[in-house]
């Protein structure tokens, strides 16, 4: 099974797209560095306060992509607020 977990993030401190990029990039390191799942920017755009971050994961059992994936969600959170943004939406998606 496949499990793929859509963030969109609203960075309130971004005040350019360097803010943006690096709230971005601490968020998706951090991320693969945590759960060792795949991270990547999704619908890159200049707009300085929002992103569109996906991360996937591949296992057998749904039970613990399920698991993983609301794990990834609450540490998502928590690194966001640490750098002024916030987790804005979420969902998952299992193929």
């Amino acid at each position: 099974m496949i499990a793929f977990l859509t963030l969109e993030l609203h960075i309130e401190a971004a005040h350019s797209l360097k803010d943006k990029r690096q709230v971005v990039r601490s968020l998706k390191d951090r991320l693969r560095a945590s759960f060792n799942v795949s991270v990547a920017e999704l619908e890159p755009s200049s707009i300085w306060n929002r992103a569109t971050v996906g991360v996937v994961a591949v296992s057998d059992s749904h039970d613990y992509l399920d698991g993983l994936m609301k794990n990834v969600e609450r540490a998502a959170t928590r690194i966001a607020n640490n750098h002024g943004a916030e987790l804005a939406d979420s969902f998952v998606e299992y193929l």
